[in-house]
């Protein structure tokens, strides 16, 4: 466990990123960042303009009002000791290996033809790199239909690969072809006797990165509404999964995990700097609860959440609510779609990581004296 899991928190020394680009089809319609005109930002996020000048005074006021300001925080901090809020302590945010890159949201349309679907993935995939997405990711269950009936059918040997995994093998070839990295949605995996909703992470050389299997089964009744009990037949993961990429540290999360702010409080404590979650909220929950719980994960962690959810298809067992959305540090949505098939090109930009923890200093101001958060993983490998 320590081993595995001082491999997954490292920091690598990575190449430099290659671009390559294909041909653009007519698959899908593409959004440049955001589809709808956004509003001017609001006031307190406008740089605030030095004044023109100061009275000897006031100079000496301020100076004063700094070092009392600073004795103040010194004294806050150590009563409230923020560094015993993280068990163990939270990490330093590592530099990523880019600034600024362009991430793809590939919102599909899901049918019940596994073929199909693998080949309209592998060139949703290929439209996005030709558009300049060095991160791709694509939404839950997308090589088949969501549903307890559909998960044996569609299941896959992931650790056994080639042709007993032809969703995976073809995430492999094309993250190598294209030399980009990939966050492969989530796809039904076998594992011995057992079924496993689960996600992969491939590199830019094709590799197996990372593979994470849903830990929060979606198991819900809202009666007259929807009901589904994803446990009937799969069965829980049980580790939280964080990987350094060409395009940073990444957490991932499935649908339902995004509910759970511990999670990603843990991911933001590893020292993530984007969590994605692949997901497919739908038409009851979907409208109240999806753009809602990234933009919290998103603003309580002060990092980047990108959600990757299948197309809305009407006529389906369970009807996805779409949305696929990119947002910022600071909540904000940066670019989002409607339900129907789109891929989606938005930039992320880490400098403003830093800015937003600068702007809000929660790292330093969360009261270790009343509570913790334990990473049992971390802890348990120390």
């Amino acid at each position: 466990m320590k081993a595995a899991l001082s491999t997954l928190i490292s920091t690598k020394n990575l190449p430099p990123h290659h671009c390559a680009s294909s041909s653009s089809s007519s698959l899908s319609r593409s959004i440049w960042l955001h589809p709808k005109p956004l509003s001017p930002p609001p006031s307190f996020l406008a740089p605030i303009a030095p004044a023109k000048s100061l009275s000897s005074s006031s100079i000496g006021l301020s100076r004063s009002s700094k070092i009392h300001t600073a004795n103040f925080s010194s004294t806050m901090a150590s009563a409230y000791k923020p560094e015993a809020a993280r068990v163990p302590p939270a990490l330093p945010l590592p530099t990523p290996p880019v600034t600024k890159f362009k991430i793809g949201l590939c919102q599909l349309a899901v049918t019940a033809d596994k073929e199909r679907n693998i080949a309209h993935a592998r060139k949703a995939i290929e439209d996005a790199a030709a558009k300049g997405a060095q991160l791709v990711l694509l939404p839950e269950i997308w090589n088949g239909p969501y549903s307890n009936d559909s998960f044996p059918v569609y299941a896959e040997d992931i650790d056994a690969g080639g042709d007993v995994s032809p969703s995976t093998a073809m995430l492999s070839e094309v993250s190598q072809r294209l030399k980009i990295t990939i966050v492969g949605g989530s796809i039904a995996e076998r594992s011995g006797d057992r079924l496993y909703n689960t996600s992969c992470v491939f590199g830019t050389d094709g590799k197996l990165l990372a593979k994470h299997r849903k830990i929060h089964l979606f198991d819900i009744d809202i009666p007259g509404k929807i009901t589904f009990i994803e446990s009937k037949t799969l069965t829980a993961g049980q580790t939280p999964t964080v990987v350094d990429t060409e395009v940073g540290r990444i957490g991932i999360g499935i649908c339902y995990d995004i509910r759970f702010q511990e999670l990603a409080m843990i991911y933001g404590a590893r020292g993530a700097h984007l969590i994605c979650y692949p997901g497919a909220f739908n038409m009851t929950t979907g409208p109240l609860h999806w753009e809602l719980l990234q933009r919290a994960r998103a603003v309580d962690n002060q990092l980047y959440v990108a959600t990757c959810s299948p197309a809305r298809d009407a006529g389906a067992g369970y009807v996805a609510w779409g949305h696929s959305t990119l947002v910022g540090p600071f909540g904000e949505v940066l670019a989002t779609t409607e339900h129907e098939e789109a891929i989606i090109i938005a930039e992320v930009d880490y400098s403003l990581l830093e800015l937003r923890r600068t702007n809000l200093p929660l790292l330093k101001q969360r009261r270790g004296d009343l509570y913790q958060l334990v990473d049992v993983q971390r802890l348990n490998s120390q």
